[in-house]
Parts: structure tokens; C-alpha cells; sequence
């Protein structure tokens, strides 16, 4: 049996990781929003409100901070969800799990809002993943 060329390998493995690589970001981009929808159930189950104050805002994470009905202040570790739009010192109404209290969204959004950005973001990477592998397919047969 011949071997093919070493380009012509190079090529059939850079297919194949872009392919995986996109089955794997594919995953993760579907899981994100059955994450934010299972977050959203166990704040409805045991919903509490409560008044909070934006303390800081960064990249990857909002934090705030807010009073539970007990005297409780909590800060989630994690920051607030679907925090879009906060300024630092303002203040917002936030939703909680009154058993998790860590687990805290922003009044009256929920998971819909993660759909649009996670399916962009899916969208352009599969059209860079067509693109580099359509590139490598044509010149593999000019060659």
C-alpha cells in the first residue's frame, strides 16, 4: 500500500481537528442554555427578590450585592446572571434561590437571552470551520 504525500496527511488531520473541534465548541454552545434554563427552574421553584446594588462589573462576571429577607447580605462568588447592561452602582431588582441564594439572575430575564449570543457565536465558528476546510479540500486537488 502507498502512502499519500505528508501534505496530503498535514491536510486529512487539520480537517479532522477543525471538524472535532467544532463538534466539541457545538456541544458546549448546546449545553449553555439547558445550564441557564436548569439555573432558572431552581430560582422559580424557591423564588425570593430582593433590591441589589451593581458593585462591580468586569468581562466575565457582574457582581452584586443584596439583602435576604433574614438579614443575610450575599455577594455571589460567581456574579449575577444575564447581566447585560449594568453599570457599577446601580440598582436592579434581582431574582434568587431562596436554598441557593449564590444562584441570583437579574428580574425578569431569563435563559432566552443566552440563545441569541451562543447561536452567533456557533454560527461564525462553523463558518470559519467551512471555510479552512473547504480552502484545504481545493488546493489538496490542485496539487
Amino acid at each position: 500500500m502507498v502512502k499519500p504525500p505528508v501534505g496530503v496527511r498535514v491536510r486529512r488531520v487539520a480537517v479532522r481537528v477543525l471538524l472535532t473541534t467544532g463538534v466539541v465548541v457545538t456541544l458546549v454552545c448546546v449545553l449553555l442554555p439547558i445550564a441557564c434554563w436548569r439555573g432558572d427552574m431552581a430560582i422559580e421553584k424557591r423564588m425570593g427578590t430582593a433590591a441589589a446594588e451593581v458593585v462591580s462589573v468586569s468581562f466575565n462576571r457582574t457582581v452584586v450585592r443584596y439583602a435576604t429577607p433574614d438579614g443575610r447580605v450575599i455577594i455571589p462568588n460567581l456574579g449575577v446572571l444575564y447581566p447585560e447592561g449594568l453599570e457599577p452602582g446601580q440598582r436592579v431588582r434581582v431574582e434568587y434561590d431562596q436554598a441557593n441564594p449564590e444562584l441570583t439572575r437579574v428580574a425578569g430575564r431569563t435563559a432566552a437571552l443566552s440563545l441569541l449570543p451562543v447561536s452567533t457565536f456557533l454560527l461564525a465558528v462553523w463558518v470559519v470551520i467551512g471555510v479552512v476546510v473547504t480552502v484545504l479540500r481545493r488546493f489538496r486537488r490542485k496539487v
